[in-house]
Formats: structure tokens, C-alpha cells, sequence
């Protein structure tokens, strides 16, 4: 599945857009603002194509990254993991899209709710994975501490992944009640998570004997 799933959503992203391409008006929304009120339009070009670029893009770009980290030899200690990251990363990237071009088709979508949501499922699914990754360059909670030492590094992740799944489970039930602070709390969220692990990071480098 690892191999194949990715391919089949940027497939099934052009794929998409296409189909959508000819049904579109001339003026479509392509941006919202952190409220779920339209601030931007494009043309049925962009709407239909702008994020399955990004998606084929984002996806290279996460292939690739392995081959260029100085702690390469780390990923195969991690590799169903980092698989599951990168099919995460783009299921999240191709509902984006699916939202987008419903919007565009004129259906009705509550950005401001759908997107809070999706950003919380997203932070759930990396917070439970985030205790398995091994230490490396470009994926997980990579502060100095925690790159200078495999305990810190382990000890940070176990935390952090605590931290990110309760911030995605906050975050989906305050878009499912407050739909429009959804988004700026899901945000609020997902900084407070970032903050807590790094600065766990340093206390736990602190306390593993540092210099």
C-alpha cells in the first residue's frame, strides 16, 4: 500500500480536477480566510490544477528527502512509519483538494469546520506515529537536543506525540462546536504542541547529562 496509495491519489487529484475543469465559472474561490470566508478567486485553471501540483510536488519532496539526510541509514528503522507519514500528509493534501472543487462547483462547504477537522485527524495521526520515528534531519519534533542525542530524542517523541493527538482531538471538537474559531484554535494548538515538545526537549537534554 505504501508504494502504490500516493501515486493513486495525485492520479486521482489530476484526475479529478480534470473532470471538474469544464463545469467550473469563470471566477472561482480558491482561498478562505481563518473564519471560512472567501478572500480570494482564481480561474478554473487554478482551481482544478493548483493542488494536485502541490500534491505530485509535496510528494517527490518526501521521497526524496530520505536520499539527502545526513541520518539516512535511521529511516530504515522507521520505514513503515515514515511511509505511513507520507500517505498521511497526502490523503490530508487530496481532501484539500476534493473540498476546493466542491466549493468551486458551487456545492456548499463549511471551510472554517472541514478544515479544522482535517487539520485535527492530521495531528491525531502524526501524534501516534511521532514515538516511532528514529532520529533524523527533516521528520518529527527536531530541535538540537533532540538531534544530538537518541535518548532525547526518543524520550521528546513519546511526549510530543501525546501532546499533537490531544491537540488534534481539541482541535475537532472545538471545530464541531465553535466552528468559527475552529481553525484559529486548531492553529493555537498545534503551536502550544510544538512549543511543549521542544522545550521538553531541552529539560530532557538537561536532565540526560548535558555538557
Amino acid at each position: 500500500m505504501r508504494r502504490w496509495y500516493p501515486r493513486l491519489l495525485v492520479l486521482l487529484a489530476f484526475v479529478a480536477g480534470g473532470v471538474a475543469y469544464g463545469r467550473l465559472p469563470a471566477r472561482v474561490p480558491i482561498h478562505w480566510d481563518l473564519h471560512g470566508r472567501v478572500n480570494g478567486w482564481g480561474s478554473p485553471a487554478v482551481a482544478a490544477f493548483i493542488m494536485p501540483c502541490v500534491l505530485l510536488l509535496v510528494w517527490l519532496l518526501l521521497v526524496f528527502i530520505p536520499r539527502v539526510d545526513p541520518l539516512r541509514a535511521n529511516y530504515d528503522k522507521f520505514s513503515d512509519t515514515y511511509a505511513f507519514l507520507v500517505n498521511l500528509v497526502v490523503t490530508f493534501l487530496f481532501l484539500a483538494h476534493l473540498m476546493l472543487l466542491a466549493a468551486a462547483l458551487g456545492m456548499h462547504v463549511d471551510m472554517a469546520r472541514t478544515s479544522g477537522m482535517l487539520l485535527g485527524l492530521l495531528f491525531v495521526g502524526m501524534g501516534n506515529v511521532l514515538p516511532r520515528a528514529r532520529r533524523n534531519w527533516f521528520v518529527g519534533i527536531r530541535t538540537p537536543w533532540t538531534l544530538s542525542s537518541d535518548r532525547v530524542w526518543e524520550r521528546t517523541h513519546r511526549v510530543g506525540g501525546y501532546l499533537f493527538t490531544a491537540a488534534g482531538v481539541l482541535a475537532i471538537i472545538a471545530s464541531l462546536v465553535g466552528r468559527a474559531a475552529g481553525v484559529p484554535i486548531t492553529l493555537a494548538l498545534a503551536v502550544a504542541a510544538g512549543v511543549g515538545s521542544a522545550g521538553y526537549s531541552y529539560l530532557v537534554w538537561r536532565q540526560e547529562g548535558a555538557p
